[in-house]
């Protein structure tokens, strides 16, 4: 498993409430998506700070979807340009499952 960090700074920060509508209008778009297993939505304390994590079952299958048509899709909805990092994750702790998962 793989993990992309995307990033957005922005300039004006955004409420909890502009957060969760902003994301909620974006989460659709990634239901279903290939080999993406979860994708979690993040705003820092001061709002400045806003992104999601995406969880891939490769790093393959998520540059499929940071194209450039993404790129200009999503830097035109937050208004900013995305940051991504790529994460590996070897162990992971999964307290919902009770099970440490070995990558």
């Amino acid at each position: 498993m793989v993990l992309a960090l995307v990033q957005f700074r922005l300039k004006r920060p955004l409420s909890p409430e502009g957060a969760t509508a902003l994301f909620e209008a974006t989460a659709p778009r990634y239901l279903g998506a290939a080999d993406l297993d979860r994708k979690s939505y993040f705003r820092s304390d001061a709002g400045d700070l806003v992104g999601a994590i995406y969880e891939w079952r490769s790093r393959a299958a998520g540059e499929c979807l940071y194209d450039a048509a993404w790129r200009a899709r999503v830097t035109a909805h937050y208004g900013a340009e995305p940051e991504v990092t790529w994460l590996e994750t070897p162990v992971v702790v999964d307290n919902l499952a009770g099970e440490i998962v070995r990558r």
